[in-house]
């Protein structure tokens, strides 16, 4: 996806990041430059609000059951393995 308008990171990568972000799982200069973009970007600000309401509708339909510690691990890190595998562990602006 890409507004066609002139970012300083491509849509797509923002898209790929917005759970990340939703999660509070990017560093500082990560959620700064994806905010920077969001505010910027009426596409990717729609994508991102759909995003957000499905999460809050899952933590509110799961009455905020918590997955056990191991199992959270366990997942965790076989999300971090697929991401290596697809060239993604970590969000990168270029």
């Amino acid at each position: 996806m890409s507004c066609g308008g002139p970012h300083n990171i491509d849509c797509r990568k923002v898209l790929d990041a917005v759970f990340l972000y939703l999660d509070g799982e990017c560093n500082d200069p990560q959620q700064h430059l994806i905010r920077a973009h969001l505010d910027e970007c009426s596409p990717c600000l729609r994508e991102f609000g759909v995003e957000h309401e499905v999460k809050m509708l899952v933590a509110r339909k799961c009455g905020g059951e918590r997955a056990p510690d191991s199992l959270r691990l366990s997942v965790l890190a076989r999300l971090r393995a697929a991401r290596t595998g697809a060239d993604a562990t970590e969000f990168r602006p270029d």
